[in-house]
């Protein structure tokens, strides 16, 4: 099983729509018995955030200034593998077979596995670009990531190599 850790970015009130969008899609990979649980990372609490929080079973992270998102969701996180979103990412139609097929088939030295994002800017296209060749530093949004590996600091040392998944993000 896996723990979604989801960022929540942009201003709270802003991100509501996204947010629930992400939530509900995440839905599918409970019911398969994928997602264990999941954890909202933000800035700032508000009373919309926790609102569904509680209704949708979500852990709420409110991270401290200067700390990394992904490791605030981390250390909430209940599993032993991350999947890293931002609000309004929905996974589309097959990424529960290949998360599960990815994690099931992991070996212990493999700590990231990477979902296509499509919609990404030509900037983070090319920072993917040059991951793929000198390693991953951090998590993006689309990784699965061992949490012992977050959880032992960032950057990543050594950087990870990440495994191509066949699954891709969309955006809401």
């Amino acid at each position: 099983m896996i723990s979604g850790l989801i960022l929540v970015g942009r201003p709270a009130d802003a991100a509501i729509e996204s947010l629930a969008d992400t939530l509900s899609a995440l839905v599918a990979g409970v019911a398969a018995g994928l997602v264990g649980d999941a954890v909202i990372v933000t800035d700032t609490a508000s009373e919309a955030l926790e609102t569904i929080a509680e209704g949708s079973g979500a852990s709420l992270v409110v991270r401290p200034p200067g700390t990394d998102p992904w490791s605030a969701g981390a250390a909430a996180a209940r599993r032993d593998w991350l999947l890293c979103l931002e609000a309004g990412d929905i996974p589309s139609e097959g990424w529960i077979r290949s998360l599960d097929r990815f994690v099931g088939t992991a070996r212990p030295d493999l700590a990231l596995g990477r979902m296509r994002r499509p919609h990404a800017r030509p900037p983070v296209r090319l920072a993917a670009w040059v991951e793929s060749i000198v390693g991953v530093g951090r998590p993006r949004a689309g990784d699965v990531v061992r949490r012992s590996a977050v959880l032992a600091g960032l950057p990543f040392a050594p950087r990870l190599t990440a495994r191509s998944l066949t699954a891709r993000l969309e955006r809401a």
